[in-house]
């Protein structure tokens, strides 16, 4: 049975639309003993969103940053605060690229020109409908711009952290880094080799955290 017969007579409800929308999804799914069940599930979602995660071969660090998140905050975690990539949403007819290179000098203050795309993802599928874009990118010193640290008027306070990727690894083992994107990518640059001499002693670490 193919999925468009298995799920029929949807209808949806806004419940909230305060930053994203939050909708109530009703509708009649087919299970595969034949018995069809009315469900209701909500969706929460705004636009799609981007992540990146800058390195530096030279130095052997990566770019992270440190803000509130309410979420986190609510779960009683780090007292609110997370440690990630770079992300934020993307604007009406902008691409993911352009996005992720705005919101770079917006949040860190690095001016980057190339990024290059690892993957598109859910995060939390079983009730976001945001697909997020990630992105790595190389930075050098002299990217560095008087930028960063957010927007006020978005109430942005955002934190730059500069560590080595040696460490960024390890504050997943701590727990200090628990946002997937951020996991995700850090995994990613160990994977591929991006960093190079890093690489050494990498795949015991990895051990250890997965």
């Amino acid at each position: 049975m193919e999925i468009k017969d298995k799920i029929s007579n949807v209808t949806s409800q806004v419940i909230s639309s305060f930053w994203g929308t939050l909708e109530q999804i009703n509708f009649d799914f087919t299970f595969k003993n034949g018995k069809t069940t009315n469900i209701t599930h909500e969706v929460y979602g705004k636009s799609d969103g981007v992540a990146i995660l800058l390195y530096n071969t030279k130095t052997k660090k990566v770019i992270l940053s440190k803000q509130l998140r309410m979420p986190v905050f609510v779960a009683g975690v780090s007292k609110g605060f997370s440690i990630e990539v770079v992300g934020g949403a993307i604007d009406e007819n902008e691409s993911p690229e352009t996005c992720v290179i705005r919101e770079t000098e917006e949040e860190v203050g690095y001016r980057i020109l190339e990024v290059k795309k690892v993957s598109t993802v859910f995060l939390s599928p079983g009730i976001v409908k945001e697909r997020v874009h990630l992105f790595v990118g190389e930075y050098k010193d002299e990217d560095k711009t008087e930028n960063g640290g957010g927007l006020e008027i978005e109430n942005e306070e955002i934190e730059v952290l500069e560590t080595s990727f040696l460490n960024a690894l390890q504050m997943i083992k701590t727990q200090e880094i628990m946002d997937a994107r951020t996991i995700i990518l850090l995994q990613y640059l160990e994977l591929n080799q991006l960093m190079n001499s890093c690489n050494r002693g990498l795949g015991k670490v990895f051990r250890q955290i997965f």
